[in-house]
């Protein structure tokens, strides 16, 4: 059988016949190598086990592609581009198939022009907006990467460039570069106030048009962010595939939008980012976009820390019990009783799932790490695994229907980051809790591209094992990171309190460390 490697970083990346990704996917074998989680909280299992056996049942056939995908659950009968390659990526390791097909499913349905659908449902496949949040560029760069499959890599790069083009083509009306919104579903913000008297979706159901007045169309961050960080993944797919110009080309254009989005739509004055409308004005509703905007690592350090101090991680605006709301608490037109389906005020699942890919980035991993400990707690309570809960009371909304997939992958996602073992960027992050009810004698075993590791819990410490053999034993709180064949590279503050750590690690003489929150030291 005829293949073709790709070498980078170290990564295989393997091109062949489409029988070949099949099998390599593990496709027809789905999870036979997925996670192993035990503990002796029988409360974390069995809302930890339902959140499984949830998410299995909604994997399912859409129509329009063969293969089965992860579906958003609930009352939604489909997958979305502003979130379904995102949750297969989170899930890949029950299901590597299904994230593969969450991202393949985008690019077959891809029309001539290059316009990708918004989303493909059981009643028909939309292009009647855009709606995009997390770059399906990127999380088919991330995917590809982990698993090594060159035919992913290359379908994506050649769907993601032709969606860059049409977007530059029919979302630029103004000539400004930005990506302009033309309707509600563009960004997936369902009864928010920031759309307040824009339809939802576009005239004829045609992406390309937007209705008269209602001072349209919009420069929007997110939707500008989300280009910004598709071009920085096209970047990276050009540089494997041997495209050097092209690479340069696009990291070109990342920095272009990355300036234009700091330049246009960034409010100093109130350290958040606005739409502007077609009267060149701000639309003055502080909302998820800022999330948004981190997810895509759009600022720098300097100006994330005045986000955090004066938004993000302000008790009176996005860091309330249960953060973080879709709209400020203090902003005028917070939404206080909170409809089913609202991006006016509740604290969406959607969001919780994203922050994974911005407060480690941002050195906010203690805070991460409430943020987690908040939403297990949540879904403990109520473990009907809905969409949204109230910001304050912690409760879920009951007017939305249960069993949400990205519910159930808050659950899943937030049980390793807090007490796991977790692969990323060729590192492995363990992370030891030895003192929260998660970890009572529990074992968290993962399959790795390579061999496996394990975290096993007992008398106050975690064994570390990494492909069958001992690397350590940790007690505290804390987050080691090692390279991929187990040498310590560093550990981590990931309590928002003065941590006691207690090092015992092969090959190195013991060490007790004092952590602050977010402090890292260096190891190696």
């Amino acid at each position: 059988m005829r293949r073709r490697t790709f070498l980078k970083n170290g990564l295989e990346f393997v091109a062949a016949n489409a029988l070949f990704s099949r099998v390599a996917m593990g496709a027809g074998d789905a999870g036979a190598t997925a996670p192993v989680f035990s503990t002796d909280n029988q409360r974390w299992q069995k809302v930890y086990e339902k959140a499984i056996g949830v998410l299995a049942a909604n994997v399912q056939v859409m129509p329009r592609f063969s293969g089965p995908v992860l579906i958003e659950g609930s009352e939604y009968g489909g997958i979305w581009q502003e979130c379904g390659p995102h949750e297969a990526l989170v899930y890949r390791y029950f299901r590597p198939d299904a994230a593969r097909n969450g991202h393949m499913t985008f690019f077959d349905l891809q029309r001539p022009d290059g316009q990708l659908p918004a989303n493909n449902k059981r009643t028909e496949a939309g292009f009647g907006q855009i709606q995009m949040v997390v770059p399906i560029a990127a999380t088919a760069w991330e995917l590809a990467s982990a698993t090594g499959d060159g035919e992913l890599l290359e379908a994506a790069y050649n769907a993601c460039s032709r969606w860059d083009a049409w977007l530059v083509r029919y979302r630029n009306t103004r000539g400004t570069g930005l990506v302009e919104g033309f309707c509600t579903y563009d960004t997936g913000m369902d009864n928010s106030p920031r759309w307040t008297g824009v339809p939802v979706r576009c005239p004829d159901a045609d992406a390309k048009r937007y209705a008269p007045g209602s001072k349209m169309p919009r420069l929007c961050p997110d939707l500008s962010a989300t280009v910004y960080g598709g071009r920085l993944a096209l970047a990276s797919m050009a540089d494997v595939l041997g495209k050097r110009n092209e690479a340069d080309m696009w990291r070109e254009r990342a920095v272009g939008m990355r300036k234009l989005i700091l330049k246009r739509l960034y409010s100093s004055e109130d350290a958040t980012f606005y739409d502007v409308d077609a009267d060149d004005q701000f639309v003055k509703v502080r909302s998820d976009i800022l999330t948004r905007i981190c997810g895509e690592h759009v600022v720098d350090q300097k100006t994330f820390d005045e986000m955090w101090a004066r938004q993000l991680g302000n008790a009176r605006a996005f860091w309330p019990q249960f953060p973080f709301p879709s709209v400020a608490l203090d902003d005028p037109l917070f939404v206080h009783r909170l409809p089913h389906n609202s991006w006016g005020g509740a604290s969406q699942a959607l969001t919780a799932l994203r922050a994974g890919r911005w407060m480690d980035h941002y050195g906010r991993s203690a805070e991460f790490a409430h943020l987690m400990e908040q939403w297990c707690e949540a879904l403990q309570r109520d473990t009907s695994f809905r969409q949204q809960l109230d910001p304050i009371a912690g409760t879920f909304t009951k007017g939305d229907l249960p069993n949400y997939s990205p519910a159930c992958l808050v659950l899943y996602d937030f049980t390793w980051r807090l007490a796991g073992v977790r692969e990323e960027n060729g590192q492995l992050q363990w992370n030891i809790r030895a003192d929260s009810p998660v970890a009572a004698n529990a074992r968290f075993q993962v399959g790795l591209r390579k061999g496996t590791a394990e975290m096993r819990y007992k008398n106050g410490a975690a064994k570390l094992i990494l492909g069958g053999r001992e690397i350590g034993e940790v007690a505290g709180t804390v987050r080691l990171i090692t390279d991929g064949s187990g040498k310590p590279l560093s550990v981590l503050g990931v309590s928002m309190s003065l941590q006691e750590v207690e090092l015992r690690l092969k090959d190195r003489p013991h060490q007790h460390i004092q952590l602050k929150p977010n402090q890292t030291i260096l190891l190696s």
